[in-house]
């Protein structure tokens, strides 16, 4: 199912937690080996195209601040 457009980001946040937390463990397939590649290429992306913007600290970041 698609994210909505008013909660997209926080979904994919969560599911890319997930992943993050997930990056030593084995995969099963070839596809799902493909797609973690693909994955860590896309944040390096959007680390070198967003990585200088400047985040306000909230409180709602309590979920990555547990997983630091």
């Amino acid at each position: 199912m698609a994210n909505m457009s008013y909660c997209r980001f926080e979904n994919t946040f969560r599911d890319l937690l997930d992943c993050y937390n997930n990056l030593d463990e084995s995969v099963n397939s070839k596809t799902e080996q493909n797609f973690r590649e693909r994955l860590i290429g896309l944040c390096k992306d959007i680390v070198d195209e967003y990585g200088d913007v400047e985040f306000n600290d909230d409180e709602d970041d309590e979920e990555y601040d547990e997983r630091i």
